[in-house]
């Protein structure tokens, strides 16, 4: 369900345009007010999005009283959607103006939809190489675009769950000044062609947000991460048992010992005189 609402959403049409299609879908017809009901929603919020649908074509207004509504077909409402679209884009393509060449630079997004929109757009042009690193809940949202492109020969690289899914006590870093880290939320990142890049975080309640660029060093950056985290992973899955007999809670420690809790900015981060010295030496 959250994925057919994504998908009109992805289509133009508002929230509660899309819950109003998807419940007329099930019950087969309906009045406004069963809907508004359905729904937990006001009737004149319910009854000004029908009467928008019905303008459109999208959804058939029955005679009597009340008016019984009822949406298109799957396959007829698909093909007046399509129509459409590449109406509208055969149109954009052939008037919109172009201009000169544009710099690198980072811009933000916003938004579950406008993130998605612009990461299935992306990767439908990836030409060569998907490298993902993602949990699987956002994974699946972009299963059919991800899929697609493997057909068309594009090499996947996946990373599910951050990247690696041991033991190991991995650091997160705190926020200083006392500031409270929002929670529930996925970090994720897609790196295409090794040119086009976003990195960004996923919330619970469908919020998004995330920086897209083609700046180099962002590019590289993700890409080496992802590289690290493979190779650590590939290496915890064979010599687990082996580290944990040779370190023990030393193993652990290694990456504790480079993240500060803000509390701990007032003491010497090497009080430790077994640990002082070029960290690069363990």
């Amino acid at each position: 369900m959250e994925q057919l609402l994504l998908h009109l959403r992805n289509l133009g049409f508002t929230e509660m345009e899309s819950k109003i299609m998807v419940e007329l879908a099930t019950k087969g017809e309906a009045s406004g007010y069963e809907v508004a009901k359905q729904l937990g929603v006001s009737r004149s919020n319910v009854y000004a999005a029908l009467q928008r649908l019905t303008q459109q074509g999208y959804v058939r207004c029955g005679e009597g009283e009340p008016a019984r509504y009822s949406v298109l077909d799957p396959e007829e409402l698909a093909t007046m959607i399509s129509g459409r679209v590449q109406a509208s884009l055969a149109f954009v393509e052939s008037e919109m103006p172009r201009g000169g060449p544009v710099s690198q630079s980072f811009y933000n997004i916003e938004g579950d939809r406008n993130m998605l929109g612009a990461l299935t757009r992306q990767l439908n042009l990836a030409e060569k190489e998907i490298v993902v690193d993602v949990w699987r809940e956002e994974a699946s949202l972009l299963r059919s675009e991800l899929e697609q492109a493997e057909r068309r020969g594009v090499k996947l690289l996946w990373a599910f769950d951050g990247g690696n899914t041991a033991a190991a006590p991995y650091p997160v870093w705190p926020p200083l000044g006392g500031k409270p880290r929002r929670s529930g939320g996925r970090k994720f990142s897609f790196v295409i062609d090794r040119s086009w890049c976003m990195l960004g975080m996923r919330y619970e309640d469908g919020t998004a947000q995330a920086v897209v660029t083609e700046h180099e060093v962002l590019v590289e950056l993700l890409l080496n991460h992802f590289s690290q985290e493979m190779v650590l992973f590939e290496l915890e899955e064979d010599m687990g048992a082996e580290l944990t007999r040779r370190y023990g809670d030393r193993y652990s420690r290694i990456y504790s010992k480079y993240v500060m809790h803000e509390k701990d900015h007032d003491t010497d981060m090497e009080s430790d005189p077994e640990d002082s010295g070029d960290s690069r030496k363990e």
